[in-house]
Order: structure tokens, then sequence, then C-alpha cells
């Protein structure tokens, strides 16, 4: 067929919605980068991936996440700054390095809100731990999206003890934030932070007596291979919040951040269920290998609960009402 001019000028009409769609569709494409310090195969980041590969499907491939484990982008503090400004679209970060930023997040760390993983997995839904999160847009320039979890945090030593008094003199991993501090402070140990990476060497060398971590990361360190004991706290345990960048988010538009919000909280409640699922399992697992572990039903644990709030609550005094909802969790 023969093309004349009017035949041109149709041919051109009907291409040129096509040509200014696919630029616009182009321009509102998306990567968002996500920061997190937990090493591959860690629950969290199963959880972040969970995130990533629903926000994708749900948006056609327009919104796509890649996930940055191990520290790739930096410790949290570092990821916190590229969140402030901009250059970093989320990160996946421990209520401790919140909580040092922001008194009453700390308060979700304070010892002894539950007794359990399961009533762990309770509290950080509830609206007194979920408002905690509140303070974040104006204290930090982030938004936070909910929580996720580490089941109770237990203590490995190279010494024989038998409840919290024996740490009392005992060089102890922990994590770097005021609340354990103190926390271990009060039964005499001599708080020790180490990087994540270097704890099971610390323990093989002598540099410290012993550590306290969550149960999955132990198993996965294999502790029970540089430790005598395994004491479950049954006090303290860190969860961990998804936060999105407060300039990042503000450039999404509604539609947009209830996605996020919805499919956020699923890949969450995931984590979460798992966490409560497995670690029975992995303690079993740690039983198994001969390791004595200790009982602590029976300790009394008012006395550390009033020192404890004494320095705490003047500073965050959400912890009475986190402690008001915990005594109603236990399982």
């Amino acid at each position: 067929m023969t093309l004349n001019r009017r035949h041109l000028l149709q041919a051109a009409a009907a291409a040129a919605p096509l040509a200014f769609v696919t630029p616009s569709r182009a321009a509102a494409a998306k990567e968002l980068r996500l920061g997190i310090i937990t090493p591959a195969g860690h629950s969290w980041n199963r959880a972040a991936l969970q995130f990533g590969e629903a926000l994708n499907k749900a948006t056609g491939g327009r919104l796509t996440v890649t996930v940055f484990h191990s520290g790739q982008l930096g410790n949290e503090s570092v990821m916190m700054q590229q969140m402030q400004s901009g250059a970093l679209d989320m990160g996946w970060i421990q209520a401790a390095e919140l909580g040092s930023r922001v008194p009453s997040v700390a308060s979700i760390n304070a010892p002894y809100l539950v007794r359990s993983t399961p009533a762990v997995a309770r509290l950080v839904r509830t609206p007194a731990a979920l408002k905690l999160l509140d303070a974040l847009p104006r204290e930090t320039g982030t938004v936070g999206l909910g929580w996720g979890i580490t089941g109770m945090r237990v203590v490995f030593s190279s010494k024989d003890i038998r409840t919290p008094d024996d740490l009392k003199g005992m060089k102890l991993r922990i994590n770097p934030t005021p609340v354990y501090r103190d926390f271990y402070q009060y039964f005499g140990a001599a708080p020790t932070p180490i990087p994540t990476p270097g704890v099971f060497d610390a323990m093989t060398n002598g540099q410290v007596d012993g550590l306290e971590a969550d149960v999955e990361f132990s198993w996965n360190q294999r502790f029970d291979k540089v430790a005598k004991v395994m004491m479950p706290m049954n006090a303290l345990f860190m969860p961990v919040a998804p936060l999105f960048s407060g300039r990042v988010w503000q450039t999404l538009d509604a539609k947009d951040r209830d996605l996020v919000r919805q499919l956020t909280a699923q890949a969450l409640d995931a984590q979460i269920n798992d966490i409560v699922t497995t670690e029975a399992g992995l303690l079993e697992k740690f039983r198994q290998t001969g390791i004595a572990t200790r009982d602590l039903s029976n300790f009394d644990t008012r006395p550390a609960i009033q020192a404890f709030d004494k320095i705490w609550l003047p500073k965050a005094p959400q912890i009475a009402e986190l402690r008001t909802v915990g005594a109603g969790l236990q399982a």
C-alpha cells in the first residue's frame, strides 16, 4: 500500500501517546536499596527478601528492592545517616541502635518485659510496642514500619555458672546498647563490646569469659563449641525495625506507602512466626551437643527489675506500660 501524507499523519498521531507513556512509566520505576547487618540466611534477611519479592510482584516490577546484607553499606549508625540524607531508601535497624538515639525506643529492650519467645511475638504486635516507632520521623528522619524479633537471649560461658549472680567478675561480650550494659553490670559482669564477626574468636582465645546472643545466631555460629554452659536468661530480646528514609517516603504516593506498610507487615508476621516455631528445636539441638543448660525458672528477678527501673524509668517511662502489657502476655 502506498502511504500518502494523510496516512503518515494518522500513523504519527497513533504513535504519539505511546511515545509519551513509555518515558513516564520508566521514570516511575524505582529500585529501593535496603541495608541490613545480619548475614545472608538470617531470618531478618529472609523477611527482607520476601518483602522485596512481594513488592516487585504487586507493582509489576515498578518498585524493586535490592538487599545489601552483612553490613555491606556500613554499620547501623552509618545506614541511619544514609537514610536521613536520602542516600539509602530502607534499613532494617536493631532497637539497640534506635534506642541509643531515642530513649523511649530503648524501653523495648528493658529486661523481663516478658519471659518467653512466644510472649515476645505477642508483645511486639501490641499498640504499646508499635507506638514507640511514632517518635522516629521527628527524632531520626525515618519511618518505622513495625517490629521483627529475635528469640530470648542466652548467655554462653567458658566457666561453670548456674545463675546470673555467677556473672560477677566475668568479661561478657554484649550488644553495646546502654540497656544491656546496665542490666549486666547489675550482676557484676564487665560488659565487653566486640564486633559480631569476632565473637567466636574472642571466646576461643579467652578475650572474654562469655557472651550473650539470641538462639538463632548462636546456633549458626555454634557457640556450644567454645562454651561449657548455656544459660537462657529469659530476660532480654532484640527486635529489629524496618525503616524507610523519610525523604524517600515523601516521594511515594499514598497507595505505594500503604502497599509498603502492608507487605512489610506480612513479611514481619512470617519472620516472627518462624522464630517462635524454630527456637524450641534449636534449643534442643544445643542440648543434644552435651552443653550444660541452666534452668532459671526459680530465679528471683525482682531485685534486678527494681534496680534497672530506678535508672531507666526517668529516661524511658514507657517501660512501665510495657511491663503492664507484658505481664498479661506470658506463655
